[in-house]
């Protein structure tokens, strides 16, 4: 039958043979992808139906950020050194992208969390809800992108070519904010104070990156943004959609390079923690 599952139950660990448990960690992300969608536009559908503002809500936090950070910036109540663009345009953009990360990372437990009846009740890929989580990532991410291009429009700013390597950007926000978001779910699902922790420790590491504030030059906090592993990929999502010539790039490609590595791992992690999280959920 075309789109059913066949699940093989046997004594022996997944871990005894790696080459086959990935085999069939793919064919299952592959299977996944139409089940995915769906779960995806339900939620959506799900969020916004008695949403007065809709799908706004994509963007009133990171707008309000914005408008935030630039008052007390004119008001003087906190000093910001020279970020080389107009103060609004860097925490506008800045914003935005941590929304996208913030949203992406969000993304896994909160799938996971309102799929739990369904989990107990059904066998299916649990790909299909990391899937539906990163489905749900671009349609906000696209809702703040375009938000950022009609604003650049506004201000009369012309990227030009460099511009075609912002998607790159985005899609690094994602995996990595889906990397983390992944491998905190097990944890999440055992124990609601991840989730109800994760905000605080996500506000404290926003102001390490430079989403607000501009690269320290000197001192223990330069040392801190630049140990930050999101902090070139805020960095060169700005540059290229505001036009600038990227320096960080080795150190996005090795953050890139390592996140994909540390993805395989949490995935298979992930793949084998449910059955024994849906286990204690249906107990």
């Amino acid at each position: 039958m075309s789109g059913s599952f066949i699940t093989v139950y046997t004594p022996d660990s997944s871990l005894a043979s790696p080459l086959r448990m990935v085999r069939m960690m793919f064919r299952d992300l592959a299977a996944s992808r139409s089940l995915g969608w769906r779960l995806a536009v339900r939620e959506l559908s799900a969020q916004y139906r008695q949403s007065l503002f809709g799908f706004l809500w994509a963007l009133i936090i990171p707008l309000a950020n914005t408008v935030v950070w630039i008052f007390l910036s004119r008001s003087g109540i906190v000093r910001v050194a020279d970020t080389g663009l107009p103060y609004p345009v860097y925490v506008f953009v800045g914003t935005m992208l941590w929304g996208i990360f913030m949203d992406a990372l969000n993304a896994p437990l909160q799938i996971t969390t309102v799929a739990k009846p369904m989990l107990a009740k059904i066998n299916f890929p649990r790909e299909s809800l990391v899937l539906a989580g990163i489905y749900q990532t671009l349609f906000s991410a696209a809702i703040k992108v375009a938000l950022i291009f009609a604003a650049l429009v506004l201000m009369g700013i012309r990227p030009g070519w460099i511009l075609l390597l912002f998607p790159f950007g985005i899609l690094s926000l994602i995996l990595v904010g889906t990397t983390i978001g992944l491998l905190l779910t097990p944890l999440g699902i055992l124990y609601t104070d991840v989730g109800r922790a994760m905000p605080l420790l996500a506000q404290f590491l926003m102001y390490t990156t430079p989403v607000v504030f501009p690269m320290p030059k000197s001192g223990w906090a330069a040392v801190l943004f630049q140990c930050n592993p999101l902090t070139p990929l805020i960095l060169a999502a700005r540059d290229w959609i505001m036009g600038l010539p990227n320096t960080c790039l080795g150190y996005f490609l090795a953050v890139n390079l390592a996140t994909v590595a540390l993805l395989l791992i949490v995935w298979a992690v992930y793949r084998l923690a449910m059955p024994i999280l849906i286990e204690r959920m249906s107990a």
